[in-house]
């Protein structure tokens, strides 16, 4: 379609990238580095993705004049790999003996004290080979159990069993030693318990996390990321549930005044991790994983 000269349009047009992470993989095997980079990388996303043709360039011989800035994070249940093998020590369920209250002691006397066998004591250290993915299902079943414990099989899909028992006990503490185990490879604290009041990964990830917005290679705003509320996704009012700002796009961060992106000029966002400690941890985050910054204004454009 032809331009038409001397005339231009002023569209109202965000624009978006985000670093995804995949079901079933982890945030460091997008991103290993401490800083995870916006719009610099836009080949082989999707429209869910970005809506950048050009990594850190406006299409065509656009201007855009940013008015406001937003982080919006995924908050959806990790999908965990059946390719990491957890090995989980769990104890053999014996049955206990009959109790009796009268026996012979050897020498024609009688006792009244009753027994039964230990089961917790009389065989330790049978180990359950496993997945991730089967091992988190472990958890989950012993968390919503009375006694805190599940049970496996021999003949159970996705378990080995070793040590000549037919049916071990794992509790949630056995599932959770053999799951930390992994290292690196070992889910963040907030997923292994989302629910346990450890935290969440939004509040990890914003009150840890340095955004800063570059046009050209000149700093223009730069700031923890909860400066700049995502004001877009669910919300609830549940204690289970925690959304970074109000789903509504007055609930952000706007420039006093509009920054200005030339044409052909580069701009990003970066969001940098200081901390090592929880670097480490946010790089074990299992997908799918979301996080998007959003530059909310006004394109301008040639009429065509």
């Amino acid at each position: 379609m032809a331009v038409v000269q001397g005339m231009v349009e002023l569209v109202n047009t965000p624009l978006y990238d985000a670093v995804s992470v995949r079901p079933g993989e982890q945030l460091r095997e997008e991103e290993p580095t401490s800083i995870l980079k916006f719009f610099v990388d836009v080949q082989q996303k999707t429209k869910l993705e970005t809506n950048l043709q050009s990594a850190s360039l406006l299409p065509h011989y656009n201007t855009f004049e940013a008015r406001s800035m937003r982080v919006v994070i995924s908050d959806e249940p990790p999908v965990f790999p059946d390719d990491k093998k957890v090995d989980i020590e769990g104890t053999k369920n014996t049955p206990p003996m009959p109790m009796h209250t009268a026996s012979d002691t050897g020498a024609g006397k009688k006792s009244d004290t009753p027994r039964r066998a230990d089961a917790a004591t009389s065989a330790a250290g049978f180990i359950v080979h496993t997945d991730l993915k089967r091992a988190m299902e472990l958890l989950t079943e012993a968390r919503d159990s009375d006694d805190g414990e599940t049970s496996v099989f021999v003949n159970d899909d996705g378990v080995e069993v070793d040590g000549g028992a037919n049916e071990i006990i794992l509790t949630t503490a056995d599932i959770e030693i053999g799951i930390d185990e992994l290292d690196r490879d070992a889910p963040p604290t907030e997923q292994i318990d989302p629910n346990n009041g450890s935290g969440n990964l939004i509040n990890k990830f914003i009150f840890n996390t340095v955004a800063t917005f570059f046009v050209g290679e000149k700093i223009m705003i730069q700031m923890p990321t909860w400066f700049f509320p995502g004001g877009a996704g669910v919300f609830s009012e549940g204690s289970k549930f925690i959304s970074h700002g109000e789903p509504t796009p007055l609930a952000t961060f706007r420039f006093a005044e509009a920054v200005y992106i030339d044409k052909g000029q580069n701009f990003r966002v970066e969001i940098e991790i200081p901390d090592r400690d929880v670097l480490d941890d946010l790089q074990k985050i299992y997908g799918p994983f979301k996080i998007w910054v959003v530059l909310d204004g006004f394109m301008k454009r040639d009429v065509q």
